[in-house]
This record gives C-alpha cells, sequence and structure tokens, in this order.
C-alpha cells in the first residue's frame, strides 16, 4: 500500500527575512499528491507549521539546530482522514538562516497504518526526508517501514525513561485513559505534557501505545512540540516549560515533568497497575494482559498479569485482579490461579482494604471445587485471619469444607483460643455484626464454644434489640444476612437465640417488633415463641383493628397461642405492642380487666398501665372514679405512694356521686389531696367537682356548704365556681323557685368566711343568679321571694326584694345589710 505525501517547507533562498527572533517563518507546500483534497492541504498547514522555541536567533549553528525540538504528530482532519507528519528545523547553506520541513503522509477516513503499526512508531521512523525529493512520488516512510521496528537498546531506553517518570506515570496514564475514552460531557481534555525535550515526550506516547488498548491508541492523536498548546488540536501536546506556565482551566491536564514530583494518589487502578508494570521495565506483560478478556481500560486483566509475575500492588490493583478473577475463574490456568492466590495472600502486606477482602472472597466462592484445596486454602485462611483480626464484619466467609484439612487445622490453631477468649468478654453481644462473625468463624474452624453459647447468645439477643432501637433506619441492618445465615448454619445458635430473644420481648416488646420487622428471623419451627409470634402478628393487628385498640390485643394475644391466665407475661407483651409508651382510655382500661383477672395483670406488671388510664384520665371521664375504686380493690399491695393517693381521690368522688360518702367531706377532700402530689389536674378535677356538684344540689347539707365556705381553699371554692356556673345550675334555677331562694341564701350566707369565698358568691350572684332571676315571670320572682321568705327571717325576704331591685354594683352594701339583719334576727 502507499500512500499520499505531501511536503511543506521554507528551506529555500528568498522565502522570508533572513534575520532577526520569534519571526513567523513563511511556508508553502513544495510537493503534494494529487489525491490529497485541496480542503485537506488547507487545513494541513497550520498543522505542519513550525514555530522555533522563544529566544532562538534565526542564523543557528549546526549544533544549534541539533538541538531544537522537532515535532512529530498525528492529526485528525474535519473530514475524518488522518494526517501523520514529521516537522524539523532546517537551515540554509549560504546564510546559516533557520527554516523548517514538513513530510507528511495523509491517511484517507477509514484507513489504518499496516500491519498494526501505530502512529508513534511510523514517527519515529528513519525514513523521513528532511528535504523536498527530486521526484514525486516516492516511496513513502511508512511503506517502507519492518513492522518489527526498534531495537533492544530502543526498548531498553523506553524502560529507563518510564523509571526516571515514574512518579508521574500514574497520573499521566490515567489522563490518557480519560481523552481516550468517549466522553459524557462532550468537554474537550488535551493532555499536556511538559518536557525540556521533544523527544521525551515521543517517549511518553511510546509508553501510552504499549498501554493503550489498540484501538485507542491508533487513534491517539498528538504533537511532540508546540509553541501554542492552547491552539493545538491534538488529544497530547508536547511543550517547553517556558510555553506552559499560562496552562490553566479544566480543559487541560498539565503534568510538568520537569519539576517537582507530583503529590497525592492517583485513583485510577488501571493507570496504577500500568504504571507499576512500566517500572517493573516488563512491557511485554501489556501483551499478555491483552490476551485476557475484560474491556477495555480494565484493571482486572493488566493486575492479574501485574501479580503473576511477581509485581508487587496496591489495594486498589489487588482487589481489581481478584473481581476480575472471581468473574471469569475459567480464564487463568491453574499454575496462574496458583500464582494469583499466592500474591493476594502474601504475607507481611498491611494495607488490605475492605474491597480488596469482598473480592478475595468472591474469588474463594468461584474458585472453591474448581480448583484443588492447596490453591483455595491460602486464600481461606486470609479471609477468616481478617474476619477474626481485622474486626471485618462484611467479609465473606469461606465454607466449612475449606478448613477439613490439615491447612484448616493450622489456622484453627492459632485463631482458636483467641476467639473463645473474646466471646468470654462481657462486652460480647454489644456489636452484633462482631459476635455474629465470630460464632460463624468459630463453627468453620471446628472451635468448641458451646459452654460459652448460652451467655453468649443472651448478651447477642439484647444486642439485637438494642442494635434497632438506636438505629432510624427502617431498613435491614447491614449485620441481617449475616445473622440468618448463622443461624441456618448452626441450629443450636438458632434456638437458642430465638428462645433469648422470646424471653427478653416483654420488656422490650416494641423492640422486638421492630426487629422482626427489620429482620425475618426464622422462627416458624416447632419452638413456641409465644411472644416473638405476637411480635410478628403486631403490625398487621393494629393495621386491621384501627382505633380498637382492646382488639388489637386481644387478635395479639390469639397469635401467641397461650392463654394470659397460664401464661401472665404474654399480657405484658400484648399491652406493651399496643400501646407501647402511652395509657389507655379509661373504657380500654376497664376492658382490659375484665381480658384477664387482677392476678393476671399483677403478674404481668400490666396494672401500671390501667393506673395510669385512671389517672391521665380527663374531669369529663365519668367512669374513671369507678375505674379507680376497682384498681384499688384489685391491687392492694401493688399500689402505693402518690399513685394511690391520687386514686383515693378519684375514689371519693366515686362516693360523692355515689351517696356513700361519709360526712366532712371538704376535709376529707383536703386531707387526701397531700398524698397525691403533684396530682393530676383531672384527678383534682374529679374530686373538686364531685363535692361541688354535691354542695349544689337541690339537698346540699348546710354543714358541708359552712366547711367549704370556710375552707380558705382556693382550689376547693374554684371549682364550686365553675359547677355553679354549669348549665345543670342554670336549669334548675329557672326551674325550681325553692332552688333559686337556696342559692341566694347560700351566696349571701357566710360575708366573713373569708376573701376567696366572697368575691366567688359575688361574682355568683350577678353572673348566675340575677340573670336567672331577670328571665322568669312576675310569678316566678314573687315565688322565688316567697321561698327565700319562707327558708329565712323576713329580714332575708325584704334582703332579696333589695337585691332584685337594685343594680349591679350594690352588692357589697347588700351583704353588709343582709348579715346586719341576720345577726339582729
Amino acid at each position: 500500500m502507499s500512500l499520499a505525501q505531501l511536503h511543506y517547507t521554507s528551506a529555500t533562498a528568498g522565502d522570508g527575512p533572513e534575520s532577526g527572533e520569534d519571526a513567523e517563518i513563511p511556508a508553502r507546500f513544495t510537493a503534494a499528491d494529487a489525491a490529497i483534497p485541496a480542503a485537506a492541504l488547507t487545513e494541513a498547514g497550520p498543522l505542519l507549521a513550525y514555530e522555533p522555541p522563544t529566544g532562538t536567533a534565526r542564523q543557528v549553528t549546526e549544533n544549534a539546530l541539533r538541538a531544537l525540538p522537532e515535532s512529530l504528530s498525528f492529526s485528525a482532519l474535519s473530514d475524518g482522514s488522518h494526517l501523520l507528519a514529521r516537522t524539523v528545523p532546517v537551515r540554509t547553506a549560504q546564510l546559516s538562516s533557520l527554516r523548517f520541513h514538513a513530510h507528511a503522509v495523509h491517511l484517507p477516513a477509514g484507513t489504518r497504518l499496516p500491519g498494526g503499526m501505530l502512529p508513534i512508531t511510523v514517527c519515529r521512523s528513519a525514513r523521513w526526508a528532511a528535504a523536498t525529493p527530486d521526484r514525486m512520488p516516492a516511496v513513502d516512510p511508512v511503506t517502507a517501514l519492518s513492522v518489527a521496528t526498534g531495537s533492544a537498546a530502543d526498548r531498553e531506553g523506553l524502560n529507563d525513561f518510564a523509571v526516571s517518570r515514574g512518579p508521574w506515570l500514574a497520573g499521566v496514564l490515567a489522563d490518557l485513559r480519560r481523552v481516550s475514552e468517549p466522553a459524557d460531557s462532550g468537554e474537550s481534555v488535551q493532555v499536556v505534557l511538559v518536557e525540556r525535550q521533544s523527544a521525551d515526550v515521543a517517549r511518553w506516547i511510546a509508553l501510552a501505545a504499549a498501554v493503550l488498548p489498540p484501538s485507542s491508541a491508533e487513534l491517539l492523536t498528538f504533537t511532540t512540540y508546540t509553541r501554542h498548546p492552547e491552539r493545538a488540536p491534538q488529544r497530547v501536546v508536547g511543550v517547553l516549560p517556558q510555553d506552559a506556565h499560562e496552562l490553566s482551566g479544566p480543559g487541560f491536564r498539565v503534568h510538568t515533568c520537569t519539576g517537582p514530583r507530583p503529590e497525592g494518589t492517583v485513583d485510577d487502578a488501571w493507570a496504577e497497575t500500568a504504571a507499576r508494570i512500566w517500572r517493573s521495565r516488563t512491557p511485554e506483560l501489556f501483551r499478555e494482559a491483552a490476551e485476557l478478556p475484560g474491556e477495555p481500560f480494565a484493571a482486572g486483566p493488566v493486575a492479574v498479569t501485574a501479580l503473576c509475575a511477581g509485581i508487587a500492588l496496591g489495594p486498589c490493583g489487588r482487589a481489581a485482579a481478584a473481581a476480575w478473577a472471581a468473574e471469569r475463574p475459567y480464564a487463568l490456568d491453574a499454575k496462574r490461579t496458583r500464582q494469583l492466590v499466592e500474591a493476594l495472600t502474601a504475607a507481611g502486606v498491611d494495607d488490605r482494604s475492605g474491597a480488596e477482602f469482598d473480592a478475595a472472597g468472591r474469588l474463594f466462592a468461584a474458585l472453591d471445587g474448581r480448583s484443588p484445596a492447596t490453591t483455595t486454602a491460602p486464600l481461606a485462611a486470609m479471609l477468616v485471619t481478617e474476619a477474626v483480626r481485622g474486626g471485618n464484619g462484611s467479609v465473606e466467609l469461606p465454607g466449612r469444607t475449606a478448613f477439613s484439612g490439615p491447612e484448616g487445622e493450622a489456622v484453627a490453631a492459632v485463631l482458636g483460643p483467641e476467639i473463645v477468649t473474646e466471646l468470654s468478654g462481657p462486652g460480647t453481644g454489644l456489636d452484633v455484626a462482631r459476635t455474629v462473625q465470630l460464632l460463624r468463624v468459630a463453627r468453620l474452624l471446628g472451635v468448641d464454644c458451646a459452654e460459652l453459647l448460652p451467655g453468649v447468645v443472651r448478651r447477642l439477643a439484647s444486642g439485637l434489640l438494642a442494635d434497632t432501637r438506636d438505629s432510624a433506619a427502617p431498613d435491614s441492618p447491614g449485620w441481617a444476612p449475616a445473622l440468618l445465615e448463622l443461624m441456618d448454619e448452626q441450629f443450636d445458635v438458632r434456638t437458642a437465640l430465638l428462645g433469648a430473644l422470646d424471653r427478653i420481648a416483654p420488656e422490650d416488646p416494641a423492640g422486638a417488633e421492630r426487629l422482626l420487622g427489620r429482620v425475618a428471623l426464622p422462627f416458624t419451627g416447632t419452638q413456641l415463641l409465644p411472644h416473638l409470634r405476637m411480635c410478628a402478628e403486631a403490625p398487621e393487628a393494629k393495621a386491621a383493628c384501627g382505633d380498637d385498640r382492646v382488639g388489637a390485643v386481644q387478635r395479639v394475644l390469639r397469635a401467641a397461642g397461650m392463654s394470659p391466665f397460664a401464661e401472665p407475661l404474654v399480657l405484658r407483651t400484648a399491652v406493651g405492642l399496643v400501646w407501647e409508651e402511652d395509657a389507655p382510655t379509661v373504657a380500654e382500661a376497664r376492658l382490659l380487666l375484665e381480658t384477664a383477672t387482677s392476678d393476671a395483670h399483677r403478674t404481668a406488671g400490666t396494672w401500671s398501665h390501667l393506673v395510669a388510664a385512671a389517672l391521665n384520665a380527663p374531669a369529663e371521664e365519668e367512669a374513671a372514679p369507678q375505674l379507680a375504686h376497682d384498681l384499688l380493690r384489685g391491687f392492694p399491695q401493688e399500689i402505693a405512694g402518690r399513685e394511690r393517693g391520687a386514686l383515693l381521690l378519684l375514689d371519693f368522688a366515686r362516693e360523692l356521686r355515689s351517696g356513700e360518702g361519709e360526712p366532712e367531706w371538704a376535709q376529707r377532700v383536703r386531707a387526701l389531696r397531700p398524698g397525691a402530689e403533684p396530682v393530676e389536674p383531672g384527678v383534682l378535677g374529679h374530686a373538686y367537682g364531685a363535692l361541688a356538684a354535691r354542695l349544689l344540689a337541690p339537698d346540699g347539707p348546710e354543714a358541708e356548704l359552712y366547711a367549704l365556705a370556710h375552707s380558705a381553699d382556693a382550689d376547693l371554692i374554684a371549682a364550686y365556681d365553675r359547677a355553679a356556673h354549669g348549665p345543670g345550675v342554670r336549669a334548675r334555677l329557672a326551674a325550681d323557685p325553692g332552688y333559686a331562694a337556696g342559692c341566694f341564701a347560700v351566696w349571701t350566707a357566710h360575708p366573713h368566711a373569708g376573701a376567696d369565698w366572697s368575691r366567688t358568691t359575688a361574682a355568683l350572684l350577678e353572673e348566675v343568679l340575677r340573670p336567672a332571676v331577670r328571665a322568669l315571670s312576675a310569678d316566678g320572682v314573687a315565688a322565688v321571694e316567697e321561698a327565700v321568705g319562707r327558708s329565712g327571717s323576713s329580714g332575708r325576704a325584704e334582703a332579696f326584694r333589695d337585691w332584685n331591685r337594685r343594680s349591679q354594683g350594690t352588692l357589697g352594701r347588700l351583704g353588709r345589710r343582709l348579715a346586719g339583719r341576720v345577726r339582729r334576727g
């Protein structure tokens, strides 16, 4: 195949100025194949132009000419074709004037170099011309070049260069990978290599060509020298240090290989591994890696190849190798598989990462049963050692058969005592993942933990509830898969753990419910486990029963399969599941009392929920006093202290309302109150409200009224005031003249009882009695006046008439006048 060529030069006399510095050197095409389109020639001119470094004189010596950079380039044209070129500085023979000559080969769109040759290989050929030939067409440098080009000395020199550029290798290769892959964002990125010699930039391109996949290496555009990198269209450009100081922005990836070593690490396993291969002077490994299956730029093939060749890699490289081999265990022969395992499990490596162990676990699973035990045993030993000593709870543990041979016995002899010591500690179980991991490893290694098991599972059960209580995440916890595997692997652990959870569930039923909601524990066997079954049933029962919480309790109890009379603790679990920290209502508490006997509630401890229901009941809840009476009778020994005092206040209210109350009500209720402090407002409202209602009844005892008026108890008098303002009193005032007369008598009596009583009765006369009397007919008012006269002296009847005639604001004089008449009477 013969390719079209062109020559672009300024190396003829009379083409431009013969002196001066930094002036643009004029140029023109001196020869061009007719097959090259005119548009391609127009586009090629700026790509082939040459501008010498800053400060270069127009008149140069032969030695100075040899020191100038040359430009080897591979450029893409807009029509899809490519231009492969070498541009070199030259000088005229007569005046030593600096000129340049560019020799280029045009590759039509879709054309590739023959024999799989790479552009950088062709560019470095000695077949390029430094002057326009006398005859065209001449043999192009590509056709004349042998595919097997390059000497051993050249390859060794490239190795030396790679070692000398070791600190920059990974970073440059990582950026070369980025420019070779399709850009998702469409952003164009250029890799700028800053070197003092353009030949070193060419060596960088050669390094990249050996590493990149062939499809990427064939299309990677580059130029080894330019004065203006910001104008260069190639993806990789070489510049001298003086031309790189202004490069910035996201479009440039600048690597100054003439300055200080770069800081930090490169987060690219493929680039890091390729750099280590170059630094190890074994570039032939890239060809071996290319024969392995995998996507372009996959780190796995090069990492596997490097490890099998004895090259040490970092955590990312080792993880990539293990992950790749785990997905393709058939891709390596027995020898290379063994070499890979030995490299992954080598002693003295102290920087293994969690990702590396996870990949090693997958690799073991892929090789187990496929490779000999002698090959997989080191992997198994490394994994369990990490599980025990490294505290890595996510390690995928090997199967039990991996430790059936002498290798397993050796590992057990080392790790067994450590496992027993840790499981014996008091903190075992608090870290769920750690405890589960240790129990699993103990089984794998055949470590006897039978004596430790009861204490371990007891603490583990508490740890499970605590972990779900402390975590607000609704998802399954990270240790859940390992826990389920443990319970599936070890029947004795499963039985003991479920039993321990069932025993502590009554103490924290809500926690057990959360645990079962996040982890599907297998308790469908023959174990009774009544509490766990209730906790599993609770969400559906509460959703189905809605506001009928007693119905939810009964449904949950049925799930237990045991009666509260036979096992009272199921009652505690049921109540805790439905109400948790809340108290039931009074109606619910009375139904709960009927559901089970007081003995069952006493044993279960649920009587405290019933007491809370009574004490938290509002003053309007008429059934609360009766509930308090039942509780005092049912739990006389359990209820004590302040709660007992509060219930006695409620029971006092029941007695008054039922007519069973003994005399001296005000004195009794005031005597009960200190024992209930701090008393709930509802409880006080029940007791004081019942007393007030009883005193406002038509047959309210005068002695009790007297005791109330003179009690100086502001809360008690306020309760009387609230009751007197109620609709019942207003209705009786409108319907019963005798009742209105009685209220007038009471509310105008005891003027010296105290300020609270005086203010209250004054307000009642004006706000309650006066509106009621004004609403009566004349006959009704007369009936009230007559009733007042019958109930007292004639002076009281006159006082009523006077009060009824007077406007608001005369109550003080009225009270004083009435008091005097009463004393005279």
